[in-house]
């Protein structure tokens, strides 16, 4: 295959609100220990070997906090994978205390799950998941910076919660919950509430999301004229249930019923306020079983008392519970009703099975569909990427492992070679799990495809990326991936490329992730356990000796590669082998005449 032509595109990293991602638990950070070899003469290199270790987990199972009431289906899910505390009720300062100890944690709406949990869980929390859609009761930049997965579960509680909005859309409509008071209270007052039909009327739906879209479909078939605002949302989409997608303004100016199913956002924020009900046609209702931060509840009052709104129906206010003397709940022309929008039976297990197979999920390292906060990749691509993911990371552990003490790593180019167009290749996981395998061994920050952006800029890390094109079919999504390190000492001398970068680069063989190149040297070698890279005078009796020597130690070859400038001139020799050779084994490698300098990689 030729190279036809080469992209080069810079990258930006910034803290982005990443929206899915895989997720391993962080072993302990490596230790090194560094022994030198004398040099045999004045031209020859000090030959020094570096041996890096790192201590496996003790496989113990995770621990799931649970905050608040989870169904019973979702909990037995949960119990079947990791121990699960079911602590509810807890102060703020509990919940802090607890955290600690948990690798993952579930909500629903009422723990506020802010920037001292991630700060007070010391990189332990790994998940956040949030039994329903709103995410606003938890910091999701902090989440991010932390490197924590938050998942909600948006879909179990979506026909709930329109059936509600249409339950207290009708029961506002004919005055059900005053008239039943009424009636309990002694009263027969049939002439004092009677209400308005729903034929015929305009509702306007604002935020034609989920729950949105199935109160437009119920509400057509109600007989009602259905209009949307959503910024966002695709007309063909509403168009093929009769609505038809208006501006804000519009929909003020038109809807008879006002039915809220928008995120609370910075910018959705109080979008009902004095401003926007004097927009309303007079006498409009309006219904809410979103997010009470909506509305501007003072100014809902105001609107009430002046007949701007004829009357509200409310399954959520700002501050939960309301204050029992709140003005808007004890309104004559209010229905309320306390937060109960996901609160069917069929509903509430499927948020629970929802949100646990979610967090289970994340935990066992897949990318959950309904991630928030980090980029979504398909499931297909995931597959796909899989093995290239691992050769990603490790060929940033390598890469790290090559740099000398006290050289600062602030450079990297990340150079894919495929056959594929630039729009059909999808490297922002490969990125991340470069960056990951770069940051985690010389330093205690936790990486994955959440908060690799932020943590390299954090650190000054600037990372590149160049696409070369190849000829040929594209069956594989790469043919290569190269890393370099720029403007960096290295401790074997043999993988600085011509340029003076450290170079590494890998493909994937048979599925199997490999090292084909270290530096100019080419050489074959699989990424697996542990890898010697050795630099010798090219001779005979090289493989064997090395190889004696190890064998006598009882440390098992998986492979070995040799890479040479020429016969009889230099060569690269890269061995892997599946256990850890001792230090005097080590040893008796660097005293071969022949070995210039090598080094020990644990990967």
């Amino acid at each position: 295959m030729s190279a036809a032509t080469a992209a080069t595109s810079s990258i930006s990293v910034v803290n982005n609100s990443l929206k899915n991602v895989t997720l391993s638990s962080r072993s302990p950070l490596p230790s090194a220990i560094s022994v030198a070899f004398p040099s045999r003469g004045r031209n020859t290199l000090q030959r020094r070997l570096v041996l890096v270790t790192c201590t496996a987990g003790d496989g113990s199972k995770p621990t799931i906090l649970v905050a608040e009431k989870l169904g019973d289906a979702g909990v037995k899910l949960l119990e079947d994978f990791a121990n699960v505390d079911c602590s509810y009720n807890m102060t703020p300062e509990e919940l802090n205390t607890k955290i600690s100890l948990c690798d993952a944690l579930i909500v629903r709406s009422g723990t506020k799950v802010g920037r001292e949990v991630f700060e007070s869980s010391r990189g332990r929390l790994k998940v956040v998941g949030r039994a329903g859609v709103g995410i606003d009761n938890v910091d999701l930049s902090a989440a991010t910076e932390f490197g924590c997965l938050v998942v909600n579960a948006p879909t179990a509680n979506t026909i709930a919660a329109a059936e509600h909005g249409i339950a207290l859309m009708a029961a506002m409509a004919r005055n059900v919950a005053q008239a039943d008071a009424s009636v309990k209270a002694g009263e027969w007052k049939r002439n004092k509430y009677v209400g308005v039909s729903l034929v015929g009327k305009t509702l306007a739906v604002l935020g034609f999301g989920k729950v949105g879209t199935e109160v437009a479909r119920r509400a057509k078939g109600l007989g009602m004229r259905v209009i949307a605002h959503d910024p966002y949302a695709p007309a063909d989409r509403a168009h093929a249930i009769g609505v038809d997608l208006v501006s804000f303004d519009e929909a003020l100016a038109t809807a008879d019923f006002i039915s809220l199913h928008m995120p609370l956002t910075p910018t959705t924020s109080k979008i009902l306020n004095d401003e926007t009900f004097a927009k309303m046609k007079k006498g409009v209702r309006i219904v809410n079983v979103a997010r009470g931060g909506v509305i501007d509840e003072d100014a809902l009052v105001r609107a009430l008392d002046s007949g701007i709104v004829a009357q509200a129906a409310l399954d959520v206010f700002t501050k939960e519970p309301p204050a029992k003397d709140s003005k808007l709940v004890q309104h004559e022309r209010v229905t309320v009703t306390p937060h109960l929008g996901a609160s069917t039976m069929e509903a509430q297990e499927g948020v629970a099975i929802e949100i646990a197979e979610a967090v289970v999920g994340a935990l066992n390292g897949e990318l959950a569909a309904t991630a928030v906060n980090a980029p979504m990749v398909s499931a297909e691509v995931l597959t796909e990427l899989k093995p290239y993911v691992i050769l990603a990371e490790k060929l940033g552990r390598l890469a790290v492992q090559l740099v000398a003490g006290g050289s600062g790593v602030k450079n990297v180019k990340i150079t894919y070679a495929s056959s594929r167009a630039t729009d059909d290749l999808d490297t922002r996981l490969l990125r991340a799990m470069i960056t990951k395998g770069i940051i985690e061994p010389i330093s205690d920050v936790f990486v994955n495809l959440v908060n690799a952006d932020f943590t390299a800029k954090k650190r000054g890390l600037r990372l590149s990326e160049e696409r070369v094109l190849l000829d040929g079919s594209p069956e594989s999504p790469l043919e290569t991936i190269t890393v370099q390190l720029g403007n960096v000492e290295s401790k074997f001398a043999s993988a600085l490329s011509e340029s003076g970068e450290v170079r590494v680069e890998g493909r994937v063989k048979d599925g199997i992730p490999h090292l084909t190149k270290v530096g100019s040297f080419e050489v074959d070698v699989t990424l697996e356990g542990s890898i010697i890279l050795c630099r010798q005078v090219d001779q005979p009796g090289m493989i064997g000796t090395v190889g004696s020597i190890l064998g006598e130690s009882n440390v098992n070859v998986n492979f070995m590669s040799v890479g040479r400038i020429a016969p009889r001139k230099q060569a690269i020799m890269a061995i892997g082998v599946d256990d850890q050779p001792t230090k005097d084994t080590l040893k008796k490698i660097g005293e071969i005449p022949a070995i210039e300098e090598f080094v020990f990689l644990k990967l």
